[in-house]
């Protein structure tokens, strides 16, 4: 059977409470840290991912975000910069468990984990072996939420005069986050339009919120197109050609055309019918989730992590921050 075992991921903000999850299968085997999308996210808040992602053949760690599961700190006051070398330290305390022993060690980025993931990859030092990129957009954070909304809006039956009204409110919100303007501030104009149709669909659940509102500040203005040529990794990019989330067909073109050459190879993928979860459906109580995934989707996870298996890799230490 396979087995989990509590860990600790030190970082600035404190300890992070993380679970190391080991296959029942031949080890040493690839590690893989996964990386949460956005909102909160502790480690027990993974559903099958674990599960699927230990299966197609790594040892998979996932940990709290700050201000989660008990762990100190708050998500809302990091930067992408701020979970990307959060990211680098589970990488490096993955890599000193002796059930990967050597082999290599990379992260597995969800959604906005996809832009930490390359932003850590990136980084260089020390080192990712690899990037699984899963529903990651290759635009920067406003302009993915600029196309969420604008699609929720259409989708939503409201007359083209107020999707005009709303999209101009969220350019013009989107232009005062990235100029910095108080969050309390941008709070109070909002409320000028909470009668009109469109409100909770613009507002409702993220930008209500000053702390969120702050940590839009914080991320905003980042540009995937100013890490992604300095990644040298392997990267597998995985997105979903039914996603209402992201702007698929830029995202494709920014991986496909700013990703330097890799000698390993880069891979990339869109599953037709697939949504930002890579799930071919909603949820079924009558159907394992595992089986509404994306034909072929776990498959090629597989084959990416074989393909990076090192067969005559040496242990770089070992021990384990646990408890």
């Amino acid at each position: 059977m396979p087995t989990e075992i509590d860990a600790v991921v030190p970082t600035a903000v404190g300890d992070l409470g993380a679970l190391i999850r080991i296959p029942d299968a031949d080890t040493p085997l690839p590690g893989v840290v996964l990386v949460d999308g956005s909102g909160e996210g502790d480690r027990y808040d993974w559903g099958g991912w674990p599960e699927w992602i230990g299966d197609a053949g790594s040892v998979v760690l996932r940990h709290d975000k700050p201000g989660c599961g008990g762990s100190p700190g708050h998500w809302t006051e990091q930067t992408l910069q701020d979970r990307a070398r959060e990211s680098l330290a589970a990488v490096e305390m993955l890599r000193r468990h002796p059930a990967v022993a050597g082999q290599p060690v990379g992260l597995y980025g969800i959604s906005q984990g996809g832009w930490v993931s390359l932003i850590a990859a990136a980084m260089q030092e020390p080192s990712v072996d690899f990037v699984v990129c899963h529903s990651g957009p290759g635009v920067s954070p406003a302009e993915q939420e600029r196309v969420r909304i604008g699609r929720e809006l259409r989708a939503s039956g409201l007359s083209g005069d107020d999707v005009a009204e709303a999209m101009a409110w969220v350019d013009e919100r989107a232009a005062r986050i990235l100029r910095g303007d108080s969050p309390e501030s941008i709070s109070a104009d909002q409320e000028r339009f909470a009668a009109r149709p469109w409100y909770s669909i613009a507002t409702t659940g993220a930008y209500d919120d000053p702390d969120v509102l702050r940590f839009a500040s914080r991320i905003f203005a980042f540009d995937p197109l100013t890490v992604l040529p300095k990644v040298t990794c392997p990267v597998l990019t995985l997105l979903g050609g039914a996603d209402t989330l992201i702007p698929v067909p830029a995202s494709v073109a920014a991986f496909a055309e700013h990703l330097p050459p890799s000698p390993d190879g880069h891979g990339l993928a869109v599953f037709p019918g697939a949504d930002h979860g890579l799930y071919m459906a909603d949820p079924d109580p009558a159907m394992p989730r595992r089986d509404q995934l994306a034909p072929g989707y776990l498959q090629m996870v597989e084959g990416f992590l074989s393909a990076r298996k090192s067969v005559d890799r040496k242990p770089t230490s070992s021990g384990l921050l646990a408890r």
